[in-house]
This record gives structure tokens, sequence and C-alpha cells, in this order.
């Protein structure tokens, strides 16, 4: 497997938060998932996962935003509070722009808002591998695009509804490889999720992401809202993944 790549576990209490940070996990990702894919959680919340990450910790604390609708005003705020709620990363789900000068807006406010509290703070612009099955959002190939032009640092695709589907069953191995390598040439880090299983590993590490998001799979039954994160699922998938 290729060592740059990344693990981040989106837990949605303190109780999977410590858990997550107890088994060495890049990235803990706070998240709400009864709002949504990128569903955001509370302030306090972000601040109490933040508290637990040891000060001299590598790892960091990422945190959403929402599936956003094609509100600046409202991203850049929601960002911002993130922000000052000790999140290291913060990602916007691009769901209301429909189109790339529409998500380059919301993204420069939210760029703005938050570099401007803290420029070591990144910011990931999300998009979605299911676009089909929603009414707006920006296509696919153009997320690089949008996180580049609005000086976001990490591009990212997930998918949008949480159902049996997840991102292979919507872009192909070749055009995921598109993405990565239009996101590398414009210096982004890419960071791949949308309901993936042990068993994408394979592809994943063709496609080669910086990053790889999960929830479901390291949830007791794969459930991602009702289920909760299990110590062995995360050693399991750590085991297939860096094996």
């Amino acid at each position: 497997m290729s060592s740059k790549i990344k693990l981040l576990i989106s837990p949605k209490t303190i109780d999977e938060a410590k858990i997550v940070i107890s088994n060495q996990i890049d990235y803990i990702d706070c998240k709400n998932p009864e709002e949504g894919s990128l569903g955001a959680n509370f302030p306090w919340i972000i601040k109490e996962m933040k508290d637990l990450i040891p000060s001299n910790s590598y790892q960091l604390l990422s945190a959403t935003i929402g599936d956003f609708p094609n509100l600046p005003g409202s991203a850049s705020l929601a960002a911002l509070g993130a922000a000052v709620s000790g999140a290291d990363i913060i990602k916007v789900g691009l769901k209301g722009p429909k189109n790339e000068k529409d998500a380059i807006k919301l993204m420069e406010n939210v760029v703005k808002a938050v570099k401007g509290y803290n420029k070591n703070i990144k910011i990931v612009a999300a998009g979605y591998a299911d676009r089909i099955r929603m009414d707006t959002s920006p296509e696919f190939m153009s997320i690089p695009t949008i996180t580049s032009e609005s000086r976001a640092d990490i591009a990212m695709l997930d998918t949008y509804i949480k159902d049996d589907k997840g991102l292979f069953d919507f872009l192909t191995l070749d055009q995921l490889i598109q993405f990565k390598n239009k996101a590398s040439n414009y210096g982004l880090e890419v960071a791949l999720a949308g309901n993936l299983r042990r068993k994408d590993i394979a592809l994943l590490n063709e496609v080669s992401p910086d990053i790889i998001g999960v929830r479901s799979v390291v949830c007791e039954g794969y459930d991602r809202n009702k289920g909760l994160i299990k110590a062995d699922l995360i050693e399991e998938l750590k085991t297939e993944l860096y094996k």
C-alpha cells in the first residue's frame, strides 16, 4: 500500500472520538451523520474532541460544516465557527452551487473567513460522486479547479446519499485516477470517501489519494447512523490498508 495514504474516521460522539484517537488515526473527523453526508456537529462537540487530542500529537481534528446550499455568507460563518471551535481542517460539502463559478465564490468566502482567523487551517472542497442523484452540485472533475481557484487545500469526493452504493458505483478507477492527477497538478491534496469498504482498498491503492475517509465500515452493522464505531473494526481496516 502507498505509505502516503492517511486514514480519516468520522466520530459523532465524544466516546467514539476517544476510540478513534486511541487507535492512532491520523484525522479525527467531527461529524453528525444525522444531518447528512457531511452533516455538521455542534461547536462544543468540536471543541471537546479537539481537547481530547494530546497537544504534541500528529493527529488532527477535521470538522464538517454540512452539505451546504449556495449561501456563501452562511458557509463562511459556519466555517469560522468550526475554526474558532478548534478544527485543524474544515470540510465544505458543495451541495447547492450549480456550477464552477458559484462554487468558487462560496469557497473563496470560506477560505477568506478561515484563513483570516488562522492561515494554518486547511480547507476541503467536497464534491459528490453520485451527483446524478442530486438536483444541483458541480460536476466531479470541476472540484480540483474549484479548490485551486478558491485557494482551498484539499479536493474531496464523497457520496451524497448514504445507502448500499459507494464511490466506485458511480466513478470508475480511471475517472478517479484522472481526478487525482488533476488535483495533484494543481498542488492539492486529495481525499476520497463514500461508503468505502475493505474490498475497495486495492482500487484505492491504485488511485493513491492522500486521505481516505470512512465511517460505516468501522461501525457495528456497517450502520453509519445507528451503529457505533468499534475498535476491532478499526483494527481490521488498518490491517487491510497497511499490510
